[in-house]
């Protein structure tokens, strides 16, 4: 069978689907790309051992029961919770403020500690929270033994995070630090909620983007498609990792190692975008060579997400000519065949075609310079990561499925 193009898909808008009554599921309303942080990344004194820290994260799907998922896979030693609490935050990350009579306390088995064990994860028991859609939600946490050298986290937050010596929920004198340790995703209890979720690296990760401003391009996908008729349960679920490569090397597992977990282990997930591969083409030595290593590690994503039921859409790699580093024609022509083969490819369910909406009017092969961030070619500003998303929900939105609202 031939796959549907995004624009035969246009057709499936004349007729709505409808999801059918089934039973509830945890899906990710929130979730985070995982790696042993680099040293520079790490916290900063006075560390994470016997003190606090409270994260602020923004949400996508709304929810009234939920429950959070905390970190230690790439790390080395134990992580000690003695006590976490969630909160409804005053801002997106500008401030440590929390808004009052919101706090719960988070358990575990009916307790407030936990160790989590090197290379393992934890989840928290469910509790009843009502959860808006695109809320602003402080995760506090007093930790007793805790590495601040070898520790799991995302160094690429956008976000501001909170360290204050021992234990407490006083943060006014606490120390700033732009980065996600332990935390890794929090989950709703939903009967129609579904995920997307997105393979990527620093362009998904959002740099250029606003610090403490949640506008990501996968952040404004999921604001779109909050407006939009019947998607409003479809979350979106950021795997952007700064520095990644879909083979090897880069910043992080790559994606050919991470994506079992990335990819099929987030809570609901029904769709997944690739959108990877501009690191290891900037580094190739042969382009086409390198694109079908690409091609192989995509057709073998989407034949597993095919058995699984998960629809796979592919993500056009963006331009990068102007880049010193990356760019040289051997390259660009890698660039074209894996783009070619996400616009044919019958293993894949769609595509969305972001290299056109960002690319230069005048010349394809690089970026519109209005959304230049840096002059490095490579990355966007915050103009550029809106168009990116805004355009994302518009092509995407005919494939998913919609939920009917019922008088």
């Amino acid at each position: 069978m031939k796959k549907a193009t995004f624009r035969l898909a246009l057709l499936a808008m004349l007729a709505p689907c409808t999801i059918c009554a089934k039973s509830a599921q945890w899906v990710g309303t929130w979730a985070t790309a995982e790696q042993l942080v680099e040293p520079h990344n790490c916290p900063p004194a006075p560390g994470l051992g016997g003190n606090s820290i409270r994260q602020i994260v923004h949400t996508s799907i709304s929810g009234n029961k939920i429950r959070l998922k905390f970190s230690n896979e790439f790390s080395q030693g134990p992580v000690e919770i003695k006590a976490v609490e969630i909160a409804k935050a005053t801002t997106m990350g500008a401030s440590s403020e929390i808004v009052e009579n919101t706090t719960h306390a988070v358990l575990f088995g009916g307790q407030p500690s936990i160790t989590i064990a090197p290379g393992e994860y934890v989840i928290s028991d469910a509790f009843s929270y009502k959860l808006g859609r695109e809320e602003n939600i402080a995760i506090t946490m007093h930790l007793g033994e805790a590495s601040s050298t070898n520790i799991t986290g995302h160094p690429g937050s956008r976000t501001t995070s909170y360290i204050a010596e021992g234990n407490t929920t006083d943060f006014s004198n606490a120390v700033k630090t732009d980065h996600w340790y332990i935390i890794n995703a929090i989950e709703v209890y939903s009967k129609t909620g579904q995920a997307i979720v997105v393979l990527g690296n620093s362009i998904t990760d959002g740099r250029g983007t606003t610090t403490n401003g949640q506008n990501r391009w996968t952040d404004v996908l999921a604001h779109n498609l909050g407006k939009m008729k019947g998607t409003e349960h479809i979350s979106v679920l950021n795997m952007g990792l700064g520095g990644n490569c879909v083979i090897r090397g880069g910043l992080g597992a790559p994606a050919s190692k991470r994506y079992p977990r990335d990819l099929f282990e987030q809570g609901g997930v029904k769709y997944i975008i690739l959108f990877e591969g501009i690191n290891d083409l900037g580094g190739a030595r042969n382009g086409e060579q390198t694109a079908a290593q690409i091609i192989n590690i995509f057709t073998q994503i989407a034949q597993e997400a095919k058995e699984k039921g998960i629809k796979v859409f592919g993500a056009t790699v963006a331009p990068f000519k102007g880049n010193r580093g990356y760019y040289n024609e051997d390259r660009e022509h890698g660039r074209q065949v894996l783009n070619d083969w996400i616009k044919t490819s019958q293993y894949l369910d769609g595509y969305i075609d972001i290299a056109a909406a960002v690319c230069s009017a005048n010349d394809p092969e690089q970026m519109d310079t209005r959304y230049l961030f840096e002059n490095d070619y490579l990355h966007y500003n915050a103009d550029g990561y809106q168009v990116m998303g805004k355009y994302a929900a518009e092509q995407i939105y005919p494939l998913l499925d919609k939920v009917k609202k019922h008088k």
